[in-house]
């Protein structure tokens, strides 16, 4: 007689055909479901009692975060793994924005070892436990100090000061004062351990602050490339409403 648990169901979202090859091969003690893109996901869980799913975080159409967002807000009791290259901190910083109250979920970086992702995925789905890489745990632990904490306020302006905006444009962007821009700016520096470059006399001569912020949230992963991209669509949109050419 054959008493064999059932497989549990998983979904897997990953654009890439090789990476959902990998995690075929791997996962041989799930019933795997894969699919190219969150939009797919997003139709399944509609439809499915899948209570487990494993994520990309870059994707088209619908990134794995925004995938997470729609999924949680139908069923905020589903166990999601990601799983991606990156390990910048503004993916973990989108992630705690998100996050239901006591919902299990894992984030790996894709450059472990078979046995690891098993490892992960056996905890987040098997015994409702978080797991977060440990290549990423100082940089999760850094966005929940108030000390480093960039606010969403602050971190508006980080992206206004990305795109090359003056402080009048992003006052009339976000309804402030020129005043307000400026204090949102002061914080961010503070956040950034840049001001004191921005108190020096003679400041322009050793280094620009809104050069310097920008920079370090490059390096701190506050920022990336992919987000700028979609910030850049964002702006045009909204210049495009204000009537507003560049």
């Amino acid at each position: 007689m054959n008493t064999a648990l059932p497989k549990l169901p998983v979904i897997i979202a990953e654009d890439s055909a090789r990476d959902r090859e990998f995690l075929d091969s791997i996962l041989s003690d799930y019933e795997l479901t894969l699919v190219a893109d969150g939009e797919q996901v997003a139709d399944l869980i509609k439809q499915r009692d899948t209570q487990c799913i494993i994520s990309d975080i870059q994707m088209p159409k619908l990134n794995g975060i925004e995938l997470a967002k729609i999924v949680w807000a139908l069923k905020p009791d589903t166990r999601i793994v990601f799983w991606s290259h990156y390990k910048d901190e503004i993916y973990l910083r989108s992630l705690s924005q998100i996050i239901p109250p006591d919902t299990v979920y894992g984030y790996i970086l894709k450059d472990n070892t078979s046995e690891i992702i098993n490892k992960a995925v056996h905890q987040v789905f098997h015994e409702s436990q978080c797991w977060i890489d440990p290549k990423i745990r100082s940089v999760q632990a850094r966005g929940q100090r108030t000390t480093d904490n960039i606010t969403d306020a602050e971190y508006e302006v980080l992206i206004d000061i990305a795109l090359g905006l003056t402080d009048n444009v992003i006052a009339q962007r976000h309804y402030l004062s020129r005043r307000g821009v400026q204090s949102r700016l002061k914080l961010l520096y503070q956040k950034l351990n840049i001001e004191r470059f921005h108190n020096m006399e003679n400041t322009c001569e050793v280094m620009n602050p809104r050069s310097r912020a920008v920079a370090i949230a490059f390096q701190r992963g506050l920022i990336n490339s992919e987000e700028i991209r979609c910030e850049e669509q964002r702006l045009k949109k909204w210049l495009s409403h204000e009537h507003i050419s560049v």
